[in-house]
């Protein structure tokens, strides 16, 4: 195994591990066994050399965050309010740094696989809790060093050196909050709960920390004021709870000289609450690896359920059994995989949300009266941007080994697999919450919008014929390790959420036009069953037979 320059970095801080009682060497050898696994990510379960990467996925799709970065650089360069441009950039890192952690780290957070290896030889559970940290942090700073690395420069040039070291410094400490004030939240959640209901309150965190995060960064936004495009800032209390600010006010301290109360506390604030966040996890880490073991335990008592309902909307949307198979064996999946539901959840409550931000926002500079008579309605599309990203999950699961039994079985009907998938999931996931948002929408702008849910409904269903057909490999649902979810590229996820835009252009079209939405909607319904039958065919199969077998 090589000598990474991530720990030869790491070796830096050696002394502050062993102050806080930590077996370095020993969490080095465990670090550098998961670096090495991390670049050897190859299942065996498949056989196609055309499948097999090398090197890591997760360091070359690194690129993305770069693109997403150059947002931040309009808030480094322009304007003079150091408080509120800076809180703003750090509120964009801290959303992403946030949604990677939740969606794609949590897991590493709650691994308890390694248990059995680790604990059966002498090393300590507070060293065996730091190597997950130091593993998270390590690939949170790769996250955070291709999102900012731009930014950074250009911050260089346009401030100065100072302001780069500032800037520098306080990534550092956000990181730290980010991962450590999750792992206290998960600490917490496992000193109360056990068993299976432990794993379904972690599902239902993750969804709050979601939704948490995109309603703390609105809050960010009201904090500040603009008139005739200046930028005021008025302190209240309830700003000392929006860490973003924190880390916005000791550019304006330092740099700008504005000394006050509030940019001193706020200043206090941005070291204090990271180091004392890592103090309390460090006391706490034996507590967190003993209260752990819950995850591997199941306390409920396990009663035959009937799933009359999968089994009623099964009948209801499949043709043929072998669909009707596969849509409640999808179903099932969805409710009871629980790295699935890790990665996909969060995605839902962002899309419980974001139709309801931009909602609100306007109502800063219009009545409830005048909203409710335009067409913002159509923010409810937002709902349909999940839809990439979960379709691309469909092919992953924690028990992919088992798919093995996808080429025992004598099926007949091949493309009977993703048909029964995609069902399932709009019935059990996409649904759902856009009826919830229907329900909200039609009581905020009326009934005369019913027309227009039913065209987003088709424009969803839609979607997802469209995206499954891009991004099918010819492989079976739920077949492939969590650990290729980034082989996919970001670009062609972004791609794919375009999307979305195609649909709302064509409904906006089709809006002015009387009886326009309703020939739309013929439109859409005609777009989806005639799509459904060429993607899905009902007699032959389908090629991905051919990628799944030997």
């Amino acid at each position: 195994m090589r000598n990474f320059q991530s720990l030869r970095f790491l070796a830096l801080f050696k002394k502050m591990f062993l102050k806080f009682g930590i077996d370095y060497e020993a969490m080095q050898k465990i670090l550098r066994v998961k670096l090495t696994m991390d670049e050897r990510r190859v299942p065996t379960i498949f056989n196609d050399s055309r499948k097999k990467k090398d090197g890591n996925q997760f360091l070359k799709s690194l690129w993305i965050y770069g693109l997403y970065g150059l947002m931040l650089i309009p808030f480094i360069v322009l304007g003079d309010s150091y408080i509120f441009q800076m809180s703003i950039v750090f509120g964009m890192i801290m959303f992403i740094l946030m949604t990677s952690m939740i969606s794609d780290f949590s897991s590493v957070l709650l691994d308890v696989r390694d248990k059995n290896i680790l604990q059966t030889k002498p090393i300590r559970g507070k060293t065996i809790s730091a190597a997950k940290i130091v593993h998270v942090m390590i690939y949170m700073s790769f996250i955070t060093g291709a999102f900012v690395t731009i930014p950074l420069l250009v911050s260089l040039f346009r401030h100065g050196i100072v302001f780069m070291f500032i800037f520098l410094a306080e990534l550092l400490l956000v990181m730290l909050f980010v991962v450590v004030v999750t792992s206290l939240l998960y600490l917490f959640v496992l000193r109360f709960f056990d068993g299976e209901r432990l794993k379904d309150i972690i599902n239902y965190v993750q969804i709050l920390l979601s939704i948490g995060v995109v309603i703390g960064y609105q809050l960010l936004i009201r904090s500040f004021g603009f008139v005739d495009l200046d930028i005021t800032y008025t302190f209240s209390w309830w700003h000392l709870f929006i860490p973003p600010i924190w880390y916005g006010a000791p550019f304006e301290l330092l740099l700008a000289h504005n000394v006050t109360n509030y940019t001193i506390i706020f200043t206090i604030l941005a070291v204090c609450i990271p180091v004392l966040a890592i103090y309390c996890y460090a006391r706490l880490m034996p507590s967190f690896e003993r209260n752990l073991e819950k995850l591997m335990s199941d306390t409920r008592k396990r009663k035959k359920k009937g799933n009359r309902l999968d089994e009623m909307w099964a009948r209801i949307t499949c043709r043929r059994n072998e669909e009707r198979v596969f849509f409640r064996f999808a179903a099932l999946m969805m409710k009871q995989e629980r790295e699935f539901k890790l990665k996909v959840y969060p995605a839902l409550g962002m899309s419980l949300v974001f139709p309801f931000v931009f909602i609100f926002s306007e109502l800063r500079e219009r009545t409830f009266a005048d909203i409710s008579t335009g067409n913002m309605f159509l923010f409810i599309y937002f709902c349909n941007l999940m839809i990439p990203n979960i379709v691309h999950m469909l092919k992953f699961s924690g028990s992919y080994k088992g798919s093995w039994l996808f080429k025992a079985t004598p099926i007949q009907q091949m493309s009977t697999a993703y048909s029964g998938t995609l069902k399932a999931f709009l019935v059990k996931l996409y649904v759902p919450i856009l009826l919830v948002l229907s329900v909200v929408f039609t009581w905020i702008f009326t009934v005369r919008i019913l027309p227009d849910l039913v065209a987003v409904l088709l424009a969803g269903i839609g979607q997802t014929l469209v995206t499954y057909k891009l991004i099918n490999d010819e492989e079976y649902p739920f077949s492939k390790s969590f650990e290729f979810t980034q082989d996919a590229g970001g670009a062609k996820m972004l791609l794919l959420s375009l999307v979305t835009g195609v649909f709302v252009v064509g409904h906006l079209i089709a809006t002015p036009f009387n009886y326009g939405i309703y020939v739309y909607i013929v439109l859409l319904l005609a777009v989806v069953l005639i799509g459904w039958r060429m993607v899905f065919p009902s007699k032959g199969s389908i090629g991905f037979a051919r990628g799944s077998g030997s």
